[in-house]
């Protein structure tokens, strides 16, 4: 089984890898939205090459198919996504695989596809983005973990520094982070934080 750093940041563009990754981050995700095709390519591209010198692994979100076709070793796809997705392509390329889920049948189709991580969330109100589902809450975290046992299990939406503690006390395996830094005035002190705090959670 694969294993996370406790501390996940998630971010929109390689600018903030560049920025951030060198303060000791171990664990990214490039969330590309809305961008044309040859800019997500030489994102993914950029972004793959950098974290590998700096030893932090990456997670590319949605673009299983330039995954692929530029070796990287990790995919997250949402639930929309991953029934377009050909998992059966990404496997045989050797990507390991994290899923979305926020109610019990997406967690039972997350599980079909024997993900390398599992992502709860919102686990409390987020701004990332509007969504059809309300805030899960720390107990729905060691519940999700009950029923997964081994798969890591990744909390996601609305965290802080200040929120850190609870999602591990609820069993979380990593703890997800977006708005809390990019939206901080320092993002860099706020990342340090985050490293300070989670750190703590490595096992």
């Amino acid at each position: 089984m694969v294993k996370l750093d406790p501390f996940y940041l998630i971010v929109d563009r390689f600018a903030w890898i560049e920025r951030l990754v060198p303060l000791g981050v171990k664990l990214v995700q490039l969330r590309i939205k809305d961008q044309p095709p040859h800019i997500v390519r030489d994102e993914i591209e950029r972004a793959r090459e950098f974290c590998a010198a700096h030893d932090c692994q990456l997670v590319v979100n949605d673009y299983w198919q330039l995954a692929i076709d530029l070796k990287c070793h990790f995919v997250h796809l949402g639930q929309e996504d991953l029934a377009d997705a050909d998992v059966k392509a990404i496997r045989r390329a050797g990507i390991r695989l994290g899923l979305s889920t926020h109610d019990d049948a997406e967690l039972d189709a997350a599980l079909s596809h024997d993900p390398d991580y599992v992502a709860l969330g919102p686990v409390y109100p987020t701004i990332l983005k509007k969504m059809p589902w309300a805030p899960q809450g720390l107990a729905r975290l060691r519940e999700w973990k009950s029923h997964i046992e081994d798969v890591p299990l990744v909390a996601i939406g609305g965290l802080n520094v200040d929120r850190i503690k609870g999602v591990f006390d609820h069993r979380a395996d990593s703890a997800a982070v977006v708005t809390d830094i990019t939206l901080n005035d320092d993002p860099e002190e706020r990342t340090k934080q985050w490293l300070a705090t989670t750190r703590r959670y490595c096992s």
